[in-house]
């Protein structure tokens, strides 16, 4: 099969034959044609804010599933989780931290500098977690993600800024049962495959470390 990489004429043959998991390069170029395809936008309905609940449920529910950058760092909190003692918890810190963060951005404050680069920066970091043999405590694990999501959630909140409270209700609630259920199947996974499938954590660790490192370096060129 190796001989296919060769005969492809793109950056992936040449990843894949200096011995960088194809996962990771696929992961990268989704990366980089998801950041500028408007299928992947940080707007499910399109650009329009939400006018009611639903309308503010539906576009808390795929926020984070069609923004790539998002998305990355969802599963990799809940892989990084998984084996953990407080597995449950370290995702749900990100959660709830991810709501404090959106509310910060909806009450007008703006103490949060450079999102996007903070929001790249951990999802290169916890990629770079899966990939190391060493487990992180969990307390630390949770201090980090709780961390990232004040800036995943002061992202998120831009999609509904404007919008009545109503929507607001129900773009959380939408967004937090996304998240947590990503990261819980994502930890499901990690249990029940990551021992039977080797290096399959490591493989994921790598695709989530491009995919950052491609949003952090557009970040860069964009600030």
């Amino acid at each position: 099969m190796s001989w296919l990489w060769q005969q492809v004429p793109s950056p992936l043959g040449r990843w894949r034959k200096e011995g960088i998991p194809s996962f990771a390069a696929a992961g990268g170029a989704l990366a980089v044609t998801g950041f500028f395809s408007p299928a992947f936008a940080h707007h499910a309905l399109g650009g329009k804010l939400p006018a009611t609940a639903w309308e503010g449920f539906l576009s808390g529910l795929a926020h984070p599933v069609i923004g790539l950058d998002h998305l990355a760092f969802v599963v990799a909190i809940g892989l990084v989780a998984a084996g953990q003692p407080w597995r449950y918890g370290i995702p749900l810190g990100f959660v709830l931290a991810g709501l404090v963060g959106t509310g910060i951005h909806l009450a007008g404050w703006d103490p949060l500098g450079l999102t996007e680069l903070a929001i790249a920066s951990s999802v290169v970091l916890f990629g770079l977690l899966l990939v190391q043999p060493r487990q992180i405590p969990s307390w630390l694990l949770l201090i980090g993600g709780s961390l990232a999501g004040l800036f995943h959630g002061y992202a998120y909140a831009e999609t509904i800024i404007g919008a009545q409270p109503m929507p607001w209700v129900g773009y959380l609630l939408g967004l937090s049962t996304v998240q947590y259920g990503v990261a819980l199947l994502a930890l499901w996974a990690a249990e029940r495959w990551g021992l039977r499938i080797p290096g399959l954590t490591r493989w994921a660790g790598w695709a989530i470390t491009v995919v950052g490192a491609a949003f952090l370096i557009l970040a860069v060129v964009g600030a």
